[in-house]
């Protein structure tokens, strides 16, 4: 049938039979399986060789990263640490122009650093970000979308589970493309701050529960200063998560992987002793929680193996980067190129999907281009982010819509207006390559 057509490359057949399985609904990691399974039959290999190129493409130490941070970042929604972390900062920030706007936007840059996934921040911290944005003014799906945007950027702020794979992927240093995304998660997350004052607020309802009813604040009646220290104070072994983590790494005493069961650890002791919330029943749930989320990304990494082999042996990473460099002399028009690509399949498929499949071809380029591989590969992070809350298939908008008992459509309209901020942010990401390696080259 495609030899009708002019496909004769097992490898691109491939790559049509995995949209085609896609747009039938089948499950990602299915679609890349199955897609694989037949260019290996049809180039002639045994499929019994299938087992032995998914072992091979999970058992790499690096990736041991992504269960335990995502199992620490359920913990530190569970647990209530997430929610004493929004209570410091409602009572620090809440007072500036903006309101909880300011303060979600804050909590989602910090909760980044915290569970580095996209679903998981929307799940955990969303619900109280969402009410206490309601009763300051906002519409309900504005708000949602500020959750749904703040929460994409987790995997552009370091510790990110995206830059782990794109670290595995392109064989990179992961502690340096921590460093290098810290500015540019920063810059973005400023973008979302920039549009809440063209955000209409209403006064709250009359006769409406008040956010201390919905969720009761200690620290309401309390002085500024009293309230700032005493929702520190509760606060604190929360907010100590970024800088054990990161700075356990930045300092060489453990690497990004371990940095990984480190939080877990840190995680479960701040529950179990500071503050006593860690129950066999609460520990069971996240375990369980984290397991499924785990397997979902673990099964795309073992299926997206048998893709990766397949591109490489059909030879199409230079078939297909060899045609995108032949597109111009000029190193913008690729790059921009390359963007569109990313963004748009950003669009359809989730972040580890859409670098298993684009960056064996992107990477070549990038390379004959003489781009830095860690600027580089920041940009793609935040082009994926961008593809979280994207629709038709942006994960967090899905996510977003239960919490928020919305349609899909009303959540993505709130997030509209945050999805024009970030297109503008990251052409300024793409057009000043400092902003990734300032820190870098400062820390070398």
């Amino acid at each position: 049938m495609f030899e009708m057509i002019g496909i004769t490359s097992a490898g691109t057949q491939m790559i049509v039979v995995f949209f085609v399985l896609m747009a039938l609904r089948v499950p990602v990691a299915f679609a890349l399986g199955l897609s694989a399974l037949y260019a290996m039959w049809k180039i002639g290999f045994g499929l019994e060789l299938a087992g032995d190129l998914i072992a091979t493409g999970i058992t790499k130490f690096s990736l041991l990263a992504i269960p335990f941070f995502i199992l620490a970042g359920v913990l530190m929604g569970s647990l209530g640490i997430a929610e004493r972390m929004i209570r410091f900062f409602r009572v620090a920030v809440g007072g500036l122009p903006g309101g909880m706007g300011i303060v979600g936007t804050v909590v989602c840059l910090f909760w980044g650093a915290v569970s580095g996934s996209g679903p998981a921040s929307v799940a955990a911290i969303g619900p109280m970000i969402i009410k206490g944005m309601e009763e300051d003014g906002y519409d309900r799906a504005f708000a949602a979308g500020l959750v749904v945007t703040g929460a994409a950027f987790s995997i552009v702020i370091p510790p990110s589970i995206g830059l782990v794979i794109y670290g595995v992927i392109a064989e990179t240093s992961i502690s340096r493309l921590f460093i290098a995304a810290i500015i540019p998660g920063i810059f973005m997350a400023l973008t979302m701050v920039a549009v809440l004052p063209f955000a209409r607020r209403n006064a709250a309802p009359a006769g409406s529960p008040s956010l201390h009813t919905l969720s009761p604040d200690p620290y309401a009646d309390m002085p500024r200063g009293r309230a700032l220290w005493q929702s520190f104070r509760h606060s604190f072994w929360g907010l100590m998560t970024p800088v054990v983590i990161l700075g356990g790494i930045y300092s060489g005493i453990f690497t990004p992987t371990e940095a990984a069961i480190v939080a877990t650890v840190y995680a479960l002791g701040v529950g179990g002793l500071a503050y006593r919330t860690l129950t066999l029943a609460r520990l069971y749930d996240a375990l369980g929680t984290a397991a499924a989320s785990s397997a979902v990304v673990m099964l795309i990494v073992a299926y997206a193996s048998l893709f990766g082999w397949v591109v490489t042996v059909d030879d199409l990473v230079r078939s297909y980067s060899g045609a995108l460099l032949g597109l111009s002399d000029q190193a913008w028009v690729i790059l921009l190129v390359i963007m569109v690509i990313l963004l748009i399949a950003g669009m359809f498929m989730d972040p580890v999907t859409v670098m298993f499949i684009a960056l064996p071809i992107f990477l070549p380029v990038a390379r004959e281009m003489g781009w830095d591989p860690v600027w580089f590969g920041v940009l793609v992070m935040v082009n994926l982010a961008i593809g979280l809350i994207t629709p038709p298939v942006g994960i967090n908008l899905y996510v977003a819509a239960n919490v928020t008992r919305l349609s899909i459509e009303r959540v993505a309209r709130g997030t509209m207006p945050f999805l024009l901020a970030s297109l503008v942010g990251i052409i300024v990401v793409a057009a000043v390559p400092q902003m990734s390696q300032v820190l870098v080259n400062w820390l070398r």
